[in-house]
């Protein structure tokens, strides 16, 4: 074994002892991040080479500082994203979330199928649909100028058509036009910020996280601006918090113009996502 790698050792233990979920894998990380290697040549790293300041950053992550916002990036899919104070990091959940709607896109007959997301943050959303669709025209928007300055760093260069503004009122111009709307909202109620990981509280903008008393005050929102923006067929998909799984299909009801709302579970198999068909004149 050579040095970094028992340097590794002496880290994983001590962002165990730390509460850090994924202590191995996170002390790896960081070591390939200092040392400018990928995680699996740690060992072809010289004991000469040793760069002390592995030590600094795992330092920052024992104060549960998140893995992200000390490498600056982050993996989506198949994305690597810059991320950072003032952009909520992306999650793996979400990408099964994603999944689902790439699979909805392509079963669409539709040759240039439009999709928004709604709160897109990173745009790590909005990026994957992009790449993944390749003739697909997605438009994105975030409210807060602090996600934007990352955002537009991810989208440059892509054909995300990137604005800034209340998702509630954003797109007019595409009203009755959509084909899929998309969007992983902040949904964990007030009451639970106590019980909310201290990666996400105490670094992730509060209003990428919170939404009322029940988490759900702006998935109530966004429902009326998805039955505004989507065509007649068209679909939503909307990412909530496995212990509201049954609540959010309520939220699209027939008296409201949906169809076929229901739930979905990640890969963990819990409660993820809801979506809805809008009704058919």
């Amino acid at each position: 074994m050579n040095l970094l790698l028992a340097e590794v050792a002496q880290a994983t233990q001590r962002l165990a002892d730390a509460g850090v979920p994924s202590p191995r894998n996170d002390a790896e990380e960081l070591a390939a991040f200092v040392h400018g290697v990928k995680r699996g040549a740690l060992h072809s790293v010289k004991d000469s080479d040793f760069d002390a300041r592995y030590w600094e950053v795992i330092a920052r992550r024992e104060q549960r500082e998140p893995l992200q916002h000390i490498t600056g990036r982050a993996y989506f899919r198949y994305l690597e994203l810059q991320v950072g104070p003032g952009v909520f990091v992306p999650r793996p959940e979400t990408e099964s979330v994603v999944g689902w709607a790439i699979d909805a896109v392509r079963a669409m007959d539709v040759v240039e199928p439009r999709i928004v997301d709604l709160c897109t943050g990173s745009g790590a959303i909005a990026l994957a649909l992009a790449q993944e669709v390749p003739r697909s025209r997605v438009h994105a928007v975030e409210l807060s100028e602090e996600a934007l300055q990352w955002t537009r760093k991810n989208v440059e260069g892509s054909r995300v058509d990137l604005r800034q503004g209340n998702a509630l009122d954003a797109f007019p111009d595409l009203d009755g036009h959509v084909d899929l709307v998309i969007s992983n909202p902040p949904y964990i109620p007030l009451t639970e910020w106590e019980y909310v990981a201290p990666e996400a509280r105490d670094y992730d903008p509060e209003l990428a996280l919170f939404s009322g008393e029940d988490g759900l005050d702006l998935i109530r929102g966004l429902e009326r601006t998805a039955h505004r923006l989507l065509r007649p067929g068209g679909v939503v998909v909307i990412e909530h918090a496995d212990t509201q799984g049954g609540q959010v299909p309520w939220i699209f009801t027939e008296e409201r113009g949906w169809a076929d709302a229901a739930d979905h579970p990640d890969l963990n198999n819990r409660p993820r996502f809801a979506t809805a068909r809008k009704a058919l004149p």
